[in-house]
């Protein structure tokens, strides 16, 4: 299959050299999800200058974002294993219709989403156990849910680009929208007085930005390769199924991931404080710089094992998963071994002044114990992403709510609580869940692959 633009050139690389892709894919990716840790960790040293307690409100609504998060990036993950399959299918036209019908599917969940979440926002605060944080936590999070359907859809629309290949010019909208960010933020929650709520304008702006990039790409340069109009569209349940078959249960597991942080946070106010609390929300984002490289080599894969899925070359997906691995495991141990040396430091840049230097010592500690399963992380990432890759989105999701919600909790509750090791226990337990599920999913993954290739 040969085409005639830079995407269509992707779609072939992905097909005839699927290590050149992943890592042609991954670099882009690498950089737009570091961008976006990036940002949201100066949300986070912007809003610990209102002190702990402002730190620890938005710490509670963490789970809640990542509900929105997750969806979007759920159903852009849908939408790339379905425009991925078609276009490895040489299907280009059943891809073109694909992507509308993923527009639509994103706008109409995000409006579902926003509407039961605003509703629930208190319940579930008070739930986690907000406590005297739950003024900063709502005012945080109002704001955020009023404008959530620009955070999904600007999420979401990424997987039209990464199902053509293409993850250069979403890399470009996020540089500009996290730029955008950074100036806001000092603007609305310190020259505007706006507190925590300014922190949160200033993402909606952001996350309003990037759309409108987007948009621009799609419907008015109109130079991508898939083409989201609606004289394409034509609906049909096959590819309907196809995106949600993927989508839903990916924005699933990533929704456990915020039931996890929801109960891993209610743990911690019982084993410690509000200062534990706003220890786990301020280290997660600095863990969640750290891994963004592993991370963005599994999206990439979804679109690599896609193509080839529908193209049949099965052998090029076990030559993918494989060196998705071996860069991740290396990458893993570099990051681990670097996080643990300057642990110190970077707890320092978060809790440095005023009341959230009380937390300082503690988020150091976090920080140096935390990174021992990031070189698992490699092979887990990677296998889950394969299972995706073959529209096997049910499996998928189960095997994150193995890891997280059954091996991490259990090992959280088990040496946090009964054996009395406290807090440092209930890190240690999410070191233990990470190592032993990882495993079993790279296990699981490979023995797929095979019989894959076997029955072919």
């Amino acid at each position: 299959m040969m085409l005639n633009n830079d995407s269509s050139n992707n779609v072939d690389m992905m097909l005839e050299n699927p290590k050149k892709a992943l890592i042609k894919m991954s670099i882009p990716l690498i950089v737009s999800l570091l961008i976006t840790s990036f940002y949201n960790l100066i949300d986070a040293a912007w809003v610990s200058g209102l002190g702990a307690d402002a730190l620890a409100g938005v710490g509670f609504f963490t789970p809640v974002f990542m509900i929105l998060v997750g969806f979007g990036n759920g159903l852009g993950s849908g939408a790339a294993f379905a425009l991925s399959k078609y276009l490895g299918e040489d299907d280009k036209h059943k891809a073109d219709n694909a992507s509308v019908h993923s527009i639509i599917l994103d706008i109409a969940v995000s409006l579902i989403l926003t509407v039961i979440l605003l509703a629930m926002l208190n319940p579930i605060l008070n739930a986690m156990g907000a406590g005297e944080t739950i003024g900063y936590a709502t005012d945080y999070g109002a704001v955020i849910l009023a404008g959530s359907v620009f955070i999904i859809l600007s999420n979401a629309l990424y997987g039209i680009f990464r199902g053509e290949g293409d993850t250069t010019r979403p890399m470009y909208a996020i540089m500009a929208s996290a730029v955008l960010n950074m100036i806001l933020d000092p603007i609305f929650i310190y020259a505007l007085d706006f507190g925590v709520k300014g922190a949160a304008i200033a993402t909606i702006i952001s996350s309003i930005f990037v759309i409108m990039i987007l948009l621009y790409w799609f419907y008015i340069k109109k130079d991508t390769y898939l083409r989201p109009d609606w004289v394409n569209f034509s609906f049909k349940m096959d590819i309907s199924k196809d995106i949600i078959k993927v989508g839903i249960p990916a924005s699933i597991q990533l929704l456990n991931n915020a039931f996890f942080a929801a109960v891993f946070s209610a743990l911690l106010a019982y084993l410690g404080s509000t200062d534990s609390v706003a220890v786990y929300s301020t280290g997660w984002r600095i863990v969640v710089i750290g891994t963004t490289p592993i991370l963005a080599i599994g999206t990439a894969l979804i679109s690599v094992i896609a193509a080839n899925y529908g193209a049949k070359n099965y052998n090029n997906i076990q030559i993918a998963h494989r060196y998705a691995m071996k860069v991740s495991i290396i990458i893993g141990l570099i990051v681990a071994v670097l996080t643990n040396v300057f642990a110190g430091d970077i707890a320092s840049v978060f809790a440095s002044s005023g009341s959230s230097a009380r937390i300082a010592a503690e988020l150091t500690s976090f920080l140096a114990w935390i990174v021992i399963y990031y070189p698992t992380m490699g092979v887990g990432v990677a296998s889950t992403y394969v299972f995706q890759g073959v529209g096997k989105g049910i499996t998928a999701m189960f095997q994150t709510i193995m890891r997280e919600t059954g091996f991490t909790i259990l090992f959280a509750v088990l040496l946090g609580v009964v054996l009395g090791y406290g807090v440092w226990g209930a890190w240690m337990g999410i070191v233990l869940g990470e190592i032993v599920s990882n495993n079993i999913t790279m296990i699981w993954a490979d023995l797929y692959i095979k019989n894959l290739i076997k029955m072919a």
